[in-house]
């Protein structure tokens, strides 16, 4: 109809745009009196639209209605959403990075019922991949294990002292330790989160270490005969030092945290500030609050090892004399264990040597799992979501895409049982409801699509769904490709904008000469083990019609090359791209977009596309409303038309084009399934290099969790090193000895984490690595308290090493064995790694129980046979001890 007139989809959009406006046309004066003037400058309806005057041929008008279907329709759609099979409406709610996930959510969930209220009858609205039930559930689980932890903690307390008051005494310290770092995390503007709640909850064991052997002291001095003021004063001076240097030497050791940077710093940094807060707390209240407690509590308890005279015990109650046979059992078992610990620190005493050799073999064991542990970034966690990236052949359409994905999502059916399927959603096309620069997603077009699939909460493992359908999917559905992206908020975090945990970028000018890199590439990775999901991002085949416009033949015409792209470009992507125009509904108030386009069935063929009719930027000629009709005798001339400019030859271009800082760049992209994610990169690396010289200007660059995790290893070993350099210098300072500080740091801890993590199947990531620094503070604080009570009783009584070492064993056995079970049994319920989200934290908790079992061990027999060996002279008292002393001889 618009070549019958004349006329092009230029001339309609020039119309439109003459005749659809909203100008005011300001006021007259009028017998007196002020009138606004108000013209029909746009339509007041949609049917009037087709009323709009084009051009005048023959003498005659031509309205838009004549060429022209105008209705109250809808875009061209290029993108569907489907719920569990059934159309849908999908919105995407993002939140503020300062914002609460759990406040957003929560905000939504109220605001449905009023949407509902007002929404259409038999419209059903429903909150899906609520990302908020992973939140939730895994900080009900690290509170849990919090809570869990206090109990196993409070119980070995009992245990070992076998004094409900003291069990009361040093428990206080958890919840009050717990309170002050709360408002050191609100002081320093963090939230209550899963990383500071996993900090408090790694905390938990240590926050009863400064009160535990407070405590345990007052009851040795106690049990020396003193009376309960002088035996909480001299508990509390005989363990001042090794207290202060133990807690901050574990507060130290987070030191590494301050030199991360990027998204790993804001992860970590809120778990070290949570633990230093609580520690420092610990501390405090241990100088403060046990003292005072042990005043008001202790003066109605016998004295451990006393006997209670017959009249006392005739008026006990049962439940007390239940409670003394138990200390008595108690007393007779703890005296056989350090018996038989005492034959022991004799046994490695006597043979020094033998003893320093096993140790170093155990050491260089040690050492030699690096190679058989791996690395990863992060625990992977199974948060029951999968998303599963379908690509049909480039250039398929939508409908045909949506058929596709309906047997896809038959096929998902078969392999996941209905019992564990909770929902699957499914959005086909290019996605426009939310901003891309948020969101990214692969989709490039209508041949693409992305199936996310939410599993109950009682489900099998996630994996061994996916390598089910990465088996089954390829074989039924030729010609189509599938790839399995991260579905969890965690995952999509830690790939930094990639969309696959390994993202190998080609960068390069020449796209032809980068894609055939790329494909022996991707053919070489994926021959490696543990590399899963391998392909190449970018489609370059994309089918494409080459329309060759003869510029000579166009210039004769009266044509531009930019006439034939402005025709073209209204024609089949519609005005709104090149000239918007909108309309103001006056009925509801609200604007509307006016757009010019072909149907999509009017161009089903290669011979409509080239009937496709031009006009030069001009246009037409115009009728004007307020002006005589055009003359009569204008004739009727029909449009130029593609077809006579130009020529249409089938071939192929880029879907996408892909830049990083401005290169051109093609993403080969791989995940990583059943190998820690280091050696799959070392793996990569090594094919990139068997690829040879690469052609110039060409450069290969690995993206992705690898590259992050590499550089924040870096950063945590050279932080690591440094806070081993001012543990040393802190204690150095407080015990005026070079010598001490070697004697007590040693790498028993190290070498329990790295047999641990390897017992265990766990990876050197981030967390355990977080956890090794945290075993490696309580280990020197537990060497701490036995090389300062063996300095202490060589000054007071004169004794040779040897013996010193032995004595401050026996007498630091149960302080070091609590301190170190009540760290275990803190880390226990985390280790298990149990609820959703466990998995996350279950690397911490086995790599602080490994060393603390390394550690003790090491403190326990290694440190006493190094003292005895190193400490040939005897060791200068601290200034402190030394006053005390005198106050005691009666000299001050």
């Amino acid at each position: 109809a618009l070549a019958a007139k004349g006329l092009s989809p230029a001339d309609v959009v020039a119309a439109l745009q003459a005749s659809n406006v909203i100008v005011p046309a300001g006021q007259a004066r009028v017998g007196g009196t002020e009138y606004n003037v108000l013209l029909n400058s746009s339509p007041t309806s949609v049917a009037e639209f087709a009323r709009i005057p084009l051009r005048v041929v023959a003498g005659a008008p031509v309205l838009l209605g004549d060429v022209a279907r105008v209705a109250d329709g809808y875009a061209v759609q290029t993108n569907i959403v489907r719920v569990n099979g059934k159309r849908a409406t999908y919105l995407a709610i993002l939140k503020h990075a300062d914002a609460s996930t759990l406040a957003v959510v929560d905000a939504t969930r109220e605001a449905l019922p009023a949407i509902e209220a007002v929404a259409p009858q038999g419209l059903e609205l429903k909150i899906d991949f609520d990302q908020s039930l992973f939140v939730r559930a895994a900080i009900s689980g690290v509170v849990r294990e919090a809570i869990l932890a206090s109990i196993l903690v409070s119980l070995m307390i009992f245990v070992f002292l076998g004094s409900w008051r003291s069990m009361v005494i040093v428990s206080t310290s958890i919840p009050l330790a717990i309170f002050t770092a709360f408002l050191g995390l609100k002081f320093t503007d963090q939230t209550i989160n899963i990383m500071t709640l996993g900090g408090l909850a790694l905390a938990i064991g240590m926050l009863v270490d400064d009160a535990t052997v407070a405590i345990e002291n007052i009851h040795r001095n106690r049990a020396l005969g003193k009376l309960l003021t002088v035996a909480i004063l001299d508990g509390a001076r005989q363990v001042a030092v090794p207290a202060i240097v133990a807690t901050l030497s574990i507060c130290i050791v987070f030191f590494p945290v301050v030199l991360l940077y990027g998204p790993a710093k804001y992860l970590f940094t809120p778990l070290a500030l949570a633990v230093v807060f609580a520690m420092l707390a610990s501390y405090v209240l241990s100088r403060t609050l046990v003292p005072l407690l042990a005043r008001m509590l202790l003066p109605g308890e016998p004295v451990e090892g006393s006997a209670a005279t017959p009249e006392h015990e005739a008026v006990r109650s049962a439940l007390a004399r239940l409670g003394a046979a138990f200390n008595r059992k108690r007393d007779e078992v703890w005296g056989r264990f350090q018996a038989v610990y005492g034959r022991a620190l004799e046994t490695v005493l006597a043979h020094r040597r033998f003893t320093l050799v096993t140790a170093l073999v155990l050491v260089l064991s040690g050492a030699g799992l690096f190679g058989v542990v791996g690395t990863d970034f992060f625990p992977t966690v199974d948060a029951g979501l999968m998303k599963l990236h379908v690509r049909a052949p480039p250039g398929t359409r939508i409908e045909q895409t949506e058929q596709l994905v309906e047997a896809v999502e038959q096929q998902i059916r078969q392999v996941i049982p209905p019992e564990e399927l909770e929902t699957i959603n499914d959005m086909i096309g290019v996605p426009t409801f939310y901003n891309l620069a948020f969101v990214p997603t692969d989709n490039i077009g209508e041949m693409d699509a992305e199936i996310l699939i939410a599993l109950k909460r009682h489900h099998r493992p996630t994996a061994r769904y996916m390598r089910k359908l990465r088996a089954t999917l390829p074989a039924g559905f030729l010609g189509s490709s599938f790839y399995f992206q991260p579905a969890d908020i965690v995952t999509q975090v830690l790939n930094f904008g990639v969309s696959a945990p390994v993202d190998v970028q080609i960068e390069g000018a020449d796209l032809r000469r980068s894609y055939e890199t790329a494909r022996r590439l991707r053919d070489a990775m994926r021959t490696v083990p543990g590399a899963v999901d391998v392909h190449i991002a970018q489609v370059l085949d994309y089918p494409a019609l080459r329309i060759q416009v003869d510029r000579v033949r166009a210039a004769q015409l009266g044509l531009s090359q930019r006439d034939v792209a402005n025709s073209m470009l209204i024609s089949l992507s519609s005005s709104g791209l090149v000239a918007p125009s909108f309309f103001l509904n006056p009925l509801n108030n609200v604007n509307y977009s006016v757009a010019v386009q072909t149907p999509i069935v009017r161009v089903a063929s290669v011979p409509s596309l080239l009937a496709t009719p031009l006009s030069t930027a001009s246009g037409g000629q115009l009728l004007d409303p307020g002006s005589a009709p055009a003359p009569a005798a204008q004739p009727e001339a029909p449009a130029l038309t593609l077809g006579n400019v130009a020529s249409v030859s089938p071939g192929a271009s880029p879907g996408i084009v892909s830049h990083y800082t401005v290169q051109r760049i093609l993403d080969v992209a791989a995940g990583v399934e059943g190998r820690d994610l280091g050696s799959v990169v070392g793996d990569i690396r090594g094919r990139i290099r068997a690829l040879g010289p690469l052609p110039a200007g060409m450069r290969i660059t690995v993206r992705g969790q690898g590259e992050v995790m590499t550089q924040s290893f870096r950063s945590l070993a050279l932080g690591l090193i440094l806070a081993i350099v001012l543990v040393y210098c802190l204690m150095v300072v407080l015990f005026q000895s070079w010598l001490d500080p070697f004697i007590i740091m040693g790498p028993g801890a190290l070498v329990g984490i790295l047999w641990m993590l390897a017992l265990t199947g766990t990876t050197l990531n981030v967390e355990s690595l977080m956890g090794s620094i945290m075993a490696v503070g309580i280990a020197v604080s537990n060497s701490i308290l036995l090389v300062s009570f063996a300095n202490d009783r060589r000054v007071e009584t004169g004794v040779e090493a040897r013996a010193a070492a032995r004595e401050a064993g026996l007498t630091r056995l149960r302080p070091v064995l609590m301190t170190a079970l009540a760290m275990v049994l803190g880390m226990i319920p985390m280790a298990l790694g149990f609820g959703e989200g466990g998995e996350q934290n279950a690397p911490l908790g086995r790599a602080v129980i490994g060393g603390l079992a390394g550690a003790t061990l090491a403190t326990l027999l290694v440190v006493p046979v190094v003292y005895s060996l190193i400490r040939t002279k005897e060791p200068t008292s601290h200034l402190l001890d030394e006053r005390f002393l005198a106050e005691e001889r009666g000299e001050g």
